[in-house]
């Protein structure tokens, strides 16, 4: 069990290498590709329905029910902020933007421990400092010819980042009333409703790509599946730091299979954020 949040991060980077794949070399838009890829999450998901089902009577308090609804209208805003980031722009260059989501997730958790207390969420003071210099690596990867570098796409992927950070904390909140697999499939399920209401997509696909459109959600499901349980049993931040491993393989993947050029500022930059979250969580 405490390893499976490593088999969760080659999850997460080969998530992000199909994600780019289909959104850089399909013709296919991004509100499109979000109501696709919750469609193929959703059927990716209904399997295991039928032998981790679990929802709990205290599930239906009103606040958590209100917590749930915020949980998918961020989850939507995080999705089409990364997807635009994604189709525009290279994976390696993404990567520093991406890497402020755990450590936001690391930051948020901390924060939440003295509201809803340090049984959901571990309490380390020790954040601040590495998170200091994490964020001053982040900035210092992008500074070019003394002015800072952030396009479009980058500021995009960082909004996402912190949405997503924002979801997976949030939602720890709620996993004891759920099993992993039946929260997800109805954040899934409340995901794909919005958008399908709110795009109207026209989902008119070669076979090709909507078999890579399923197997960009297969990945995606297994890697929210593993984090949730990791969540539930090893603790926010301790499953956080294993996940960590994951822009290591999408640095490869990126290199292997899209023949991307790794910048050294951008490694350096992921370098250090990586030893900041380590020694936050072990330090």
């Amino acid at each position: 069990m405490i390893w499976s949040p490593v088999v969760g991060a080659i999850a997460l980077a080969a998530g992000g290498l199909f994600e780019r794949i289909v959104l850089m070399k399909r013709k296919i838009s991004i509100k499109d590709y979000q109501v696709a890829h919750f469609f193929a999450i959703f059927l990716a998901t209904i399997p295991f329905i039928f032998f981790f089902w679990e929802v709990k009577s205290s599930a239906f308090e009103l606040w958590k029910i209100l917590v749930f609804i915020a949980i998918i209208l961020v989850s939507i805003g995080a999705n089409l902020f990364v997807f635009y980031s994604m189709k525009w722009e290279k994976l390696s260059r993404l990567e520093p933007a991406k890497m402020i989501e755990p450590l936001v997730v690391i930051i948020l958790a901390i924060l939440f421990s003295f509201i809803f207390g340090e049984e959901l969420y571990e309490r380390n003071t020790k954040i601040f400092i590495p998170a200091l210099v994490a964020g001053l690596a982040l900035i210092g990867s992008h500074i070019q010819k003394h002015h800072l570098s952030f396009n479009k796409y980058f500021l995009s992927a960082m909004a996402g980042s912190f949405l997503f950070a924002l979801e997976l904390v949030l939602s720890r909140l709620l996993l004891d009333d759920y099993s992993p697999v039946s929260f997800y499939f109805i954040r899934v399920c409340g995901v794909l409703i919005l958008s399908f209401l709110i795009f109207r997509p026209s989902l008119k696909f070669s076979n090709r790509v909507k078999f890579e459109i399923f197997l960009t959600g297969a990945v995606w499901t297994l890697y929210r599946i593993i984090v949730y349980y990791g969540y539930l049993n090893l603790g926010v931040i301790f499953t956080t730091l294993l996940v960590m491993l994951g822009p290591v393989f999408v640095y490869f993947f990126a290199w292997k299979f899209l023949k991307e050029k790794l910048s050294w500022r951008n490694i350096l930059a992921t370098a250090i954020i990586l030893g900041s979250v380590v020694y936050a969580v072990w330090g």
